[in-house]
């Protein structure tokens, strides 16, 4: 029997290959997990447009933690909460990234929404994240500095060009705080994975945080273990060796 009930997932990097599939051999152990009396959850930045599709896919009936923990899902079509950046930081947003010349993108309750289509009618949405990109490090450094001048937002990134922006005190550690508290369990019985700078919080506060083996270097630091990367079954991997004390190479499939 695991020591751990509930495995925390990002997606981007980790749960997903470079061309965003799942593994068949990533199916194979979420299922025997779940088999086993783990729930298996998202921990994400990506929104229901965008990750909806795999939790179908995984047939899931679990809580999720989409938008770094700005948007809370009890279980299929049953919402628990959503967290909203305020229309004037939006506005703040919107101008600091036109006016860099970067790109960006936004998640309301209808839509994911990016530069190119945005309008005047957007600033009457309720958005609950904002995503920056900037190809220059520089710049886009120089953005989160500014953002984070401001005090009143939280910042992260998933990439190393981008900036992403949430309400004060939301991250996805603050998510699986609250599904693990609708599920009456603590976080030493979480497991996470992840691979970038919006994953550190989680990895450094659950029971096993485990890093992938293409996560950045500071996300390695913080983690307790490495597991493969994303085009090797990362993911897989991690579960048979910390959920079921496996060796990965003999138990392959």
């Amino acid at each position: 029997m695991t020591a751990y009930r509930l495995l925390a997932l990002d997606m981007d990097g980790t749960l997903l290959t470079d061309n965003k599939q799942i593994t068949e051999e990533a199916r194979h152990w979420i299922r025997l997990a779940e088999e086993a009396g783990v729930k298996v959850i998202f921990a994400t930045g990506r929104g229901m447009q965008t990750a909806g599709s795999f939790w179908n896919e995984l047939g899931l009936q679990s809580p999720m933690v989409l938008l770094n923990g700005a948007e809370i899902w009890e279980g299929p079509g049953r919402l628990h909460e959503r967290v909203y950046i305020s229309r004037d930081d939006i506005r703040r947003l919107h101008r600091l990234a036109v006016e860099a010349g970067a790109s960006f993108w936004g998640y309301s309750v209808e839509s994911m929404t990016n530069g190119r289509h945005w309008n005047e009618e957007m600033f009457d949405r309720d958005w609950m994240k904002f995503g920056i990109r900037h190809d220059d490090l520089a710049v886009i450094g120089g953005l989160r500095d500014e953002v984070r001048s401001w005090g009143c937002l939280e910042i992260t990134r998933s990439a190393d060009i981008n900036m992403e922006i949430s309400p004060l005190g939301i991250s996805k550690l603050s998510g699986v705080k609250k599904v693990c508290a609708l599920l009456g369990i603590t976080m030493d019985e979480v497991m996470a994975v992840g691979d970038h700078h919006n994953d550190i919080k989680l990895i450094r506060s659950a029971g096993l945080g485990i890093a992938m083996g293409n996560a950045d270097e500071a996300v390695k630091l913080a983690a307790r273990g490495v597991t493969d990367t994303n085009e090797r079954n990362g993911v897989a991997k991690a579960i048979q060796k910390y959920l079921f004390q496996l060796d990965p190479e003999k138990h392959a499939g």
